[in-house]
């Protein structure tokens, strides 16, 4: 697809209407039929609609012309056309401009197809004036509306499912940038701007003919298709060269839209008849809210202005104007390896800057430069990736990854090897290999460059490998076995590390999404986080801590179930007490199950002849008496639970084929069985029943929920509290596993 092929869409359908006016014999003076939106610029895709208005003069019939209106529409219906029609009179098109700044901002488009050319000129002349005359007002509005819209949809470069239209980086900013320009008030790089626009025109084309219907979204089905069309090797290449396109018209809108506010705040009659220049480091200054070159500065004799610049521009949160930075590209010497120190001191001051690095960051990204700071950057630029949990794509979460460790520098005693391990945390994706355990290489190598000392370089590498060991171990390890501690202490040696770890745990995930980092995640962390560093201080790992003794509410002693439900800073904890029997877990986890309730993590032990439990739940409005009703009915078997909650194909709930595991590593005092299945409501208790069924006990369960998949963990004992041995450790192994998986039976609708 071309703009030529465009071309031709929009000739055909200006033929088309304007031979439906025309047919009507629509009146030559004092109206006409325009084009607005995507049809006004001519860039009809395969299955646009049009967007057309027939316009009045002031002097027209007003009867006439909505009746006119109205059989215009008929014949390009029956064409099979899609139809987006208004009538309006030219006072009524101003006013809407006047009124509304997207109004406004699309009559920018509008071109005439049919009737009076001379009333189009008019509306077209009228609304351009008013626009350029109404700016420095308007502009801070459209603005806001920009980027309620990105933080509505996201951006183009980053989505799972990117939208070419209204994503950020996508056609409806270009079109924006377009508007800007018609201002006058700021320079907008128009060939780059305009080749890019037209790029992701040929790729909207591409996705129409892929769907077979009018659509902006790229569906992961539809990268095949495309890349097979675009002339691409395979999705990824597809997905690169598209997520590319959305990283430039980004980068295009953000420095547009920073020159756009800074003309807004200046008057015509403040602005100064020469730059104004103020110094702000060796070779370095600030002019106009952008980072320059100082009179004098001469970057072939300075290998490190380039990061200076840069250091600046993100710790004042303004542009490193891409001219000075691809000038500093071109002309500044190659770092030495290893770097000069000043080098890799304004590199930390760099990520260390906080939200000012994302934009320095994109561009240094455009301008080339990240190829001579740091040129493994290719291995990920632009990589999405595997799990959905992730907001953005690896590069991106990466540097959003070192503006969250920006904040937390104060809490470490290392603060440049935080936001360096941070940067490099990622670095083995990409790869074939587990990417922590391939990442620590590469890590070492590039400290090493960076001129770091040999306990730095080795600090930053360890925290490369190890960067999920805090988050994954605190989510689906029991923190009262000793155990877990002492996985905690193989790998992490000093209170200094594990500082370190536990920042760039809490960085990693804040970067990932909203998910990743809840109250309730962030506890177990800390407290995990605490527990090694007493283990550290003393130089051994806690012996088992005792559990605690609960006073029996007397509705357990009469042979009932005592529920007390208490409200935490993101969910509830729910304690029940009863008599203890086989299945009780189960019992109490189909009552979460049918509840509805999300269960995070449970604790289950035996207090004499009563069975205790501790569930941690999500959900914050926890009904006890409600529970105890529920829980009543599936213990005494009114309710079936096993027919509620076994997996069924038919309600999408088995994506994933289930993965049952043994750890053997993770406990000395219990058989800790991982689980790995597509995640859904009941695999506790489906996991739990199983157990029941070969008179076994769980002791705790660690729920974690990674996208689409659960990994939950269960310590599991014989009823005297030993581990299973080998052959009993397979049988629960089978039974889970089966418990997990659908049968014919459960196939069915019933």
């Amino acid at each position: 697809m071309t703009s030529a092929e465009r071309a031709e869409r929009t000739a055909a359908a200006d033929a088309l209407c304007a031979a439906a006016y025309d047919g009507l014999a629509g009146p030559d003076t004092g109206v006409a039929l325009v084009a607005v939106g995507g049809y006004g610029r001519g860039e009809l895709a395969p299955y646009s609609d049009l967007d057309v208005v027939l316009v009045a003069d002031e002097g027209a019939d007003g009867s006439r012309f909505a009746e006119l209106g109205q059989q215009v529409w008929y014949p390009i219906w029956d064409s099979g056309a899609k139809l987006d029609h208004s009538v309006r009179s030219l006072a009524e098109m101003l006013a809407a401009a006047a009124s509304d700044v997207r109004v406004a901002s699309g009559l920018l488009d509008v071109r005439h197809v049919a009737g009076d050319p001379s009333l189009t000129l008019r509306l077209r002349s009228e609304v351009l004036a008013q626009w350029r005359r109404d700016a420095r007002l308007r502009l801070p509005e459209l603005h806001e509306i920009v980027l309620s819209r990105h933080r509505l949809v996201g951006e183009l470069a980053h989505l799972s499912v990117p939208d070419l239209k209204e994503a950020e980086g996508g056609l409806r900013d270009a079109t924006v940038l377009k508007s800007l320009t018609a201002t006058w008030l700021v320079d907008i790089p128009a060939a780059d701007l305009e080749r890019s626009r037209l790029h992701l025109l040929d790729v909207r084309d591409l996705l129409h003919a892929a769907a077979g219907r009018a659509t902006d979204r790229i569906a992961p089905e539809h990268w095949a298709p495309l890349a097979e069309a675009m002339g691409l090797p395979d999705d990824r290449a597809a997905q690169r060269q598209v997520r590319e396109l959305g990283r430039r018209l980004t980068h295009l809108s953000r420095l547009v839209w920073r020159r756009a506010d800074d003309a807004v705040r200046r008057t015509p009659a403040g602005r100064p008849r020469r730059p104004e220049l103020e110094r702000v480091a060796p070779g370095v200054a600030l002019s106009k809210g952008e980072v320059v070159l100082d009179r004098g500065a001469d970057p072939t004799r300075d290998p490190v202005l380039l990061l200076r610049a840069a250091a600046e521009a993100a710790r004042r949160n303004a542009v490193l104007a891409p001219p000075t930075a691809a000038r500093l590209v071109r002309d500044c010497p190659p770092l030495p390896d290893p770097w000069p120190d000043e080098a890799r001191q304004q590199l930390v001051r760099l990520l260390a800057a906080g939200p000012g690095l994302l934009g320095v960051w994109e561009t240094l990204e455009e301008t080339g430069a990240l190829a001579g700071i740091l040129p493994e950057w290719e291995r990920i630029r632009l990589l999405p990736h595997a799990s959905v949990i992730h907001r953005f794509t690896v590069d991106r979460h990466v540097v959003e990854t070192c503006v969250e460790a920006g904040a937390l520098i104060r809490e470490v005693a290392r603060p440049d090897v935080l936001v360096v391990a941070a940067l490099l945390h990622d670095i083995g994706k990409g790869g074939t290999s587990e990417h922590s355990a391939e990442g620590e290489p590469i890590a070492r190598a590039i400290a090493t460059r960076m001129g770091f000392d040999t306990e730095a370089v080795d600090l930053i590498a360890q925290l490369v490998r190890w960067h999920l060991l805090l988050a994954t171990t605190a989510t689906t390890r029991d923190p009262d076995d000793p155990a877990t501690i002492e996985l905690l202490t193989e790998h992490v040696r000093s209170t200094e590390e594990l500082a370190l770890l536990a920042a760039l745990t809490e960085a990693d995930a804040k970067a990932t999404s909203g998910k990743a980092w809840t109250t309730w995640r962030a506890g177990l962390v800390r407290d995990l986080a605490r527990r090694t560093r007493l283990a550290l201080e003393r130089g051994s790992a806690p012996a088992a801590v005792a559990v605690e003794e609960i006073a029996v509410p007397k509705v357990a002693r009469k042979g009932g179930v005592a529920i007390d439900v208490e409200t935490t800073d993101d969910g509830s904890r729910v304690t029940t007490v009863s008599p203890d029997r086989v299945g009780l877990l189960a019992d109490c986890a189909a009552t979460f199950a049918l509840q509805r309730f999300e269960v995070r993590a449970a604790r289950i032990w035996s207090q004499g002849e009563y069975g205790v439990s501790v569930w941690d739940l999500a959900d914050d409005h926890v009904d006890p008496g409600r529970l105890r009703n529920a829980f009543d009915g599936i213990a005494s078997r009114r309710v079936d639970a096993a027919a509620r909650l076994a997996p069924r194909r038919d309600r999408g709930e088995v994506d994933l084929t289930p993965t049952v595991v043994v750890r053997p590593e993770a406990s000395d005092q219990a058989t800790v069985v991982e689980v790995r299945t597509a995640d859904r409501l009941g695999i506790v208790y489906l996991v739990s029943a199983a157990l029941a069924e070969l008179r076994l006990s769980v002791r705790s369960a660690h729920i974690s929920t990674l996208g689409p998949q659960a990994v939950d963990v269960f310590y599991v004992q014989e009823g005297d509290g030993a581990p299973l041995t080998e052959e009993r450790a397979a049988a629960a192994v089978a039974a889970v596993r089966a418990a997990l998986s659908p049968s014919e039976a459960a196939d069915g609708p019933g």
